[in-house]
């Protein structure tokens, strides 16, 4: 049983490496697979427990930095998130679908729809999906705008499947006919070449998409700056160092301001005062927009009446608010306690006060002016959509504020709870797919990073920081000219999480296969 412990542990090990250090994306390529073998010959009460074990040493490995705002938080959820891992070892037990030569798609279905159900539940909590591991992997990622993320987790699994299918090398079982011994050597077979084909359809899909020349025309283009501040958590709401903090974020959008751009982005909560109650911090942000004649997008707590929110206000040169975007999805024991009403002891899990969330999908309209190419008249202006915190985690809200009008993306956070850690690399890795999935640039402004520019194909174009490359707890701004997209919709934003039907439709194919086989005996 050590052994199998052992293998567990490995498996959470590699599985995490990714999410630790980004560059480590090909060990989820084979990650699960000392899993696949611990579970080997168990019954479905081990195949459980040694799942969960796996689940809880990644996540351990994976979400450990959580604890610089809650321990007891944290320790509940890794308990809960390791559940996936072991209905996972549960149902690949229970089905056996290794029965049959389809058992790389069957388990591959099995792992979205989970991750599918995570990302939903009690809110939904999407992080460090299987597809993440692979933001630096381009080629790879590419069919996220067809089948969103879950198309990109589903192949990762399809290969790791795949690898212990061909590395048990199992002998067939001697009680067998011959017919029935050459059947099993054909399920390995086509197992391994069903996999390889789909490894190269998508491979060869992304190669085109990366490297296919751009048409020529007179798309639009919008210079931008993101602002990263570096305030420090325990003066962000501390009254006696607001004239700090503005004379900072004051002093970095001078010097973008003097690059022209046509949008100066400040991160989430970054005016040092709440709208609607510090009128004279907000007297001095719009003055200074009016002398920068700049349009300034900033993130701030905002209050009306009784209720506060998390909030996006887009200051025009003139110095008046023009749009505001309140966050639709918020951070449960982070801006609001789930059932505080009816289990109030909830509240000692994370104390941290209530936000109301927004109601409206804010379009910033006709605010930003585009950079036309040289000779080119002026067309309408860009329209942008702002993603505030982890929304850039939930796939669809991105493809609403894009399928509303959205040109381009901008992600506000502040990650700053989490100290120098890998949590915001894990964070980038969000944003990064939600470029891919709707085909447009996406802009990030975070308070102590990480900040900066990706483009539509996932690449990251720039980030901010210092002499020696540092991006997280410096300060500093970024200044980049992106492109407004001149083609339509994507596929993904059209149809939205279609793929996971179609694992559904491979799981009920998988069972049916089984079933026969074990019929036919």
């Amino acid at each position: 049983m050590l052994r199998k412990v052992s293998f567990c542990i490995l498996s959470a090990f590699l599985s995490a490496l990714p999410y630790i250090n980004g560059n480590l994306w090909i060990f989820a390529w084979f990650g699960f697979v000392p899993l696949f073998f611990a579970l080997k010959n168990q019954s479905k009460a081990k195949a459980f427990l040694l799942s969960y074990l796996t689940g809880v040493v990644f996540w351990l490995l994976t979400v450990y930095w959580l604890v610089h705002v809650t321990l007891l938080g944290t320790i509940v959820l890794i308990l809960y998130l390791a559940l996936y891992f072991g209905i996972f070892g549960l149902i690949i037990k229970t089905c056996e679908p290794r029965t049959t030569n389809h058992a790389p798609l069957f388990i591959a279905s099995i792992w979205v729809i989970l991750e599918y159900l995570r990302s939903h539940l009690l809110t939904g909590f999407p992080w460090a999906l299987l597809a993440y591991s692979q933001y630096k992997n381009l080629p790879i990622i590419q069919i996220a705008d067809i089948t969103g993320v879950w198309g990109v987790s589903f192949v990762v699994m399809t290969v790791n499947e795949a690898i212990y299918v061909i590395a048990r090398r199992e002998k067939p079982d001697a009680c067998l006919p011959a017919g029935r011994k050459q059947f099993k050597k054909w399920d390995c077979f086509s197992s391994l070449a069903m996999t390889i084909i789909l490894l190269l359809i998508v491979l060869i899909y992304g190669y085109y998409k990366l490297y296919r020349q751009p048409i020529a025309d007179s798309r639009q283009q919008v210079r931008i700056s993101v602002i990263q501040g570096n305030i420090p958590q325990e003066l962000k709401w501390d009254p006696y160092a607001r004239g700090f903090i503005l004379n900072k974020y004051e002093q970095l959008t001078k010097k973008a301001a003097s690059e022209n751009p046509d949008l100066i982005i400040w991160p989430e909560a970054s005016s040092p005062g709440l709208l609607g109650e510090d009128n004279s911090v907000f007297q001095e942000i719009f003055s200074f927009a009016r002398n920068i004649k700049t349009p300034l997008l900033i993130g701030t707590v905002s209050r009306e009446g009784k209720e506060y929110f998390n909030s996006a206000i887009l200051v025009n040169p003139s110095g008046e608010i023009a749009a505001c975007y309140s966050k639709l999805h918020l951070v449960p024991f982070g801006e609001y306690i789930p059932l505080k009403k009816y289990l109030p002891f909830l509240e000692t899990v994370v104390p941290i006060g209530d936000i109301t969330a927004g109601k409206e999908y804010t379009i910033f309209k006709s605010s930003v002016v585009p950079c036309l190419p040289a000779g080119r008249s002026r067309q309408s202006s860009a329209n942008f959509a702002v993603l505030i915190c982890f929304e850039d985690l939930f796939p669809e809200l991105s493809r609403e504020f894009v399928r509303r009008g959205a040109d381009f993306l901008v992600n506000i956070t502040n990650d700053a709870w989490y100290k120098q850690t890998s949590a915001p690399y894990q964070h980038l890795q969000a944003s990064v797919f939600r470029a891919v999935e709707n085909r447009v640039y996406l802009a990030r402004a975070a308070n102590t990073g990480i900040s900066g520019f990706i483009d539509p194909s996932g690449k990251i174009v720039s980030l901010v920081c210092d002499k020696n490359g540092k991006e997280i707890f410096v300060d500093g701004f970024d200044t980049q000219k992106i492109t407004i997209p001149g083609h339509g919709l994507s596929f993904y934003n059209r149809f939205g999480d279609y793929f996971i039907l179609v694992c559904f439709l491979f799981i009920l194919y998988g069972i049916i296969l089984k079933l026969k086989n074990q019929n036919s005996k």
